[in-house]
């Protein structure tokens, strides 16, 4: 056995050290390509020369433009162009080369050559410079750029990854909301409900005259920017006046906003749970009354299938309280749900003296012209579960809600039909009623891009669901879109930790 061994290794010793015939093949080539990518990350704040050593053996790079001169709100002689070849990571870069950067246009890809030119910052912007129009070699046209859709928070968190690329931002409002003269001309804060930044329009762009809209879709370039005290700063240009979607020119402010609920005790559920809710002006139920409406998409809910009355379908998927007594001021809290009133099930904090404006024992008790007594009004099962508010008590399959949220994505939620059948939706922080992009009708949750929803804990730990967030009433928008905070309450909690720091707050 061990001369066999030794025989075997005798044989693989001489294959491996020549007794085959030597591989002729000259080794991989160098592209002559970098990516924006790997470029962009050779900046570590001092002005560089871009060398084939540094460049990693290449000495050109590739994208598709997005600049585009037409509106005269761009820098002058930047080209501005864009990929994805690296990690389909999408970046950036800005290159001057002097007049010609005016002759290509969105969807032009060029190949530049760029060594022995500079990578620097100037006036805060990140380009490349030294090169000239005779650089730029065109490849062909009408390329395809991807809608990027934006926030302006990602924006500032990574500003590097967004800089001299092309995005939208949605929803995009003014702060302090435009004066019906107010028109695009100069910086502008603009806030989409997750951030703010400067839109930037010179006084020579060709729509510098346009009137600012309450609301509005903005597709542009980010730009790094010195701020008036030289520091560095970002900003956003659009292009030219098609690079703005209007939205709205009115200013429409829910009544009532939800902001928070407690789905799950601990403990027993029945009678337990609440939701509640903010006036944004001082409510008379009496003489203003509205609906709050819960809907429960547990497997063992019926009707099942598809809700074909929407919020007003009953029996065990939705349940009605009607809220038609009491008063709320401005800006404070009020609760709606079971007779406990506890904070955290049974045996913990009563929170009765809180501002409770309709309150029945929802296991014994039909819900207010429809929903069948039930031991959980919202769904512990991980399927969708939601809440939403109504003017007026006569809900019904058209009804389309003043503020709504939901919990989960699971169950039969929305069909597209025909007929179409789901539960309808407003224009919220998270939900549109058309899409903000498309302008295609969505009414639904789950339809088009109404497909964000709070998270489901884990059953039985007692979390209070606070949706904290900034509700503009000037501009009658949600500056701060509302975020998820899971409080864990104990038997002991007070109603500090539910009203207190991270609620919604309203400016």
């Amino acid at each position: 056995m061990m001369k066999n061994i030794s025989i075997y290794c005798f044989l693989l010793l001489i294959i491996f050290s020549g007794g085959c015939k030597k591989d002729a093949y000259p080794g991989g080539q160098i592209s002559p390509y970098i990516s924006i990518f790997d470029v962009r990350s050779l900046y570590k704040g001092n002005d560089l020369t871009l060398t084939k050593e540094s460049l990693l053996g290449s000495d050109r790079i590739t994208g598709v433009v997005v600049s585009d001169h037409s509106g005269s709100n761009l820098p002058a002689g930047l080209l501005v162009l864009q990929e994805s070849r690296r990690l389909s990571q999408l970046r950036g870069i800005s290159v001057a080369i002097g007049a010609d950067a005016a002759t290509y246009v969105p969807g032009d890809s060029v190949i530049i050559r760029v060594e022995g030119a500079q990578l620097k910052r100037v006036d805060g912007h990140l380009q490349i410079t030294g090169v000239s129009g005779k650089d730029v070699t065109w490849v062909s046209s009408k390329n395809p750029i991807p809608l990027n859709r934006i926030t302006i928070g990602q924006i500032l968190a990574n500003p590097d990854a967004y800089e001299s690329t092309m995005g939208v931002i949605v929803k995009g409002g003014f702060d302090p909301l435009p004066a019906p003269t107010d028109v695009l001309a100069g910086d502008k804060t603009l806030n989409d409900g997750f951030g703010d930044i400067q839109l930037h329009t010179e006084a020579n762009a060709t729509f510098a005259k346009t009137q600012a809209p309450v609301s509005g879709n903005f597709y542009g370039i980010v730009f790094g920017a010195n701020n008036a005290q030289g520091k560095p700063g970002i900003q956003f240009r659009m292009r030219k006046n098609e690079d703005m979607g209007v939205l709205s020119s009115t200013v429409e402010i829910a009544p009532i906003l939800i902001t928070g609920f407690m789905s799950d005790v601990k403990g027993p559920d029945g009678n337990y749970e609440y939701i509640q809710l903010m006036t944004t002006r001082d409510i008379d139920f009496a003489a203003t009354p509205y609906a709050v409406v819960v809907t429960n998409n547990a497997n063992a809910s019926t009707p099942s299938g598809y809700p074909a009355k929407g919020w007003a379908t009953g029996d065990m998927r939705t349940f009605k309280f009607n809220l038609t007594s009491g008063f709320a001021a401005k800006g404070t809290f009020f609760y709606v749900g079971g007779t406990a009133k506890t904070i955290n099930g049974e045996k913990s904090t009563s929170i009765s003296t809180s501002n409770w404006i309709r309150a029945f024992n929802y296991t014994s008790t039909n819900g207010d012209g429809f929903g069948t007594k039930t031991g959980g009004l919202l769904a512990n099962s991980g399927n969708a579960s939601g809440m939403a508010v109504f003017a007026g008590t006569n809900v019904t399959v058209d009804s389309k809600p003043v503020d709504v949220i939901f919990i989960g994505t699971g169950g039969s939620l929305f069909t597209a039909g025909p007929p179409a059948m789901g539960y309808r939706i407003t224009n919220t922080d998270l939900y549109d009623v058309k899409n903000p992009i498309t302008l295609a009708d969505q009414p639904f949750y789950r339809a088009g891009s109404n497909t964000l929803s709070m998270n489901y804990n884990t059953a039985d730990l007692g979390y209070f669901n606070l949706l904290g967030g900034e509700y503009n009433l000037a501009l009658g928008k949600w500056k701060k879109a509302r975020s998820q905070v899971n409080v864990l309450l104990s038997k002991e909690s007070t109603i500090k930790e539910i009203e207190g720091e991270g609620s919604t707050k309203l400016k």
